[in-house]
This record gives structure tokens, sequence and C-alpha cells, in this order.
């Protein structure tokens, strides 16, 4: 798992932008089942072993170019500790419907995907991948 001072030192790098994830630096070795859809955990969520491993396997169809973890903007404050995930971004030729069959997303209690970042992409994001032709970012949130 990435660590908070690891996340700040790309971040400080980047004019303080926030830095895209990799399914793997955020969830692998991450015990804090808070860190992700907090309001939903004891509430009907899966793990976050489950949520990593639906990531994961959607990550590994051809549509899809790449997968990462949006943090939340909180988690850059001084008197936050730890990781925070604000939703996923998901870049793929495949349509939103079919996103959320494919990580059926009403059994991870999160909302249906949609097109666009949870916060503005020109601006807030450092280290984002290539967008291939036909291909579009769609997010998943839990609200």
């Amino acid at each position: 798992m990435i660590t908070r001072d690891e996340i700040r030192t790309r971040s400080a790098a980047h004019d303080n932008r926030y830095p895209l994830v990799t399914i793997a630096e955020f969830f692998e070795g991450n015990t804090l089942e808070d860190s992700i859809a907090p309001n939903q955990y004891g509430e009907g969520r899966p793990g976050l072993a489950e949520i990593a491993a639906r990531l994961t396997a959607l990550d590994a169809d051809p549509a899809v170019a790449w997968i990462r973890v949006q943090l939340h903007e909180e988690m850059f404050d001084d008197d936050h500790d730890g990781i925070a995930a604000e939703s996923v971004a998901i870049c793929t030729s495949l349509l939103p419907s079919d996103i959320d069959k494919r990580l059926d997303v009403g059994e991870l209690c999160a909302e249906p995907v949609w097109e666009g970042w949870s916060y503005d992409e020109d601006t807030s994001y450092c280290g984002v991948p290539a967008i291939p032709d036909g291909h579009s970012v769609l997010t998943l949130v839990w609200d």
C-alpha cells in the first residue's frame, strides 16, 4: 500500500495536484476499511479485498485502458491520518451501464458510474495516463 507521505511527495512534485494511484498501490496491504466508502462499510459494502478483486478483474478486460483511484481531498489536510479515496476512475470504451453490470455496483453499495472525474481533471490531478481514442473516463463513487 502506498503511504500518505509518498502520496504527498508526489503531489508536492506536481503543483500540489492529487496523484492518481493504481489498484495495487491503494489496495495491496490496505487494512483501513474506511479508506474508501466509509459510510457504506458495515452497511453492506463488501470489504476492500472484494472491491480490489472486482476492479482487478475489470482492469484485465481489453476494453479497459486503465483504472486509478482518485484520492479524497481531505486526505491532504494536515490533521488527516492515513489514505482516503474519493472514487475510482475507469478509462474504458465500454458504456457506463456495462461497467455497472460488470462491477455489480448495487452489491458494492456504489452509485451508477458516470462520465467524468470526481474533481476538475485539468487542474486537480497529476499522473493521468493517456486516454486512448474511443475511450472515456468513468467514475465509480460511493455517496
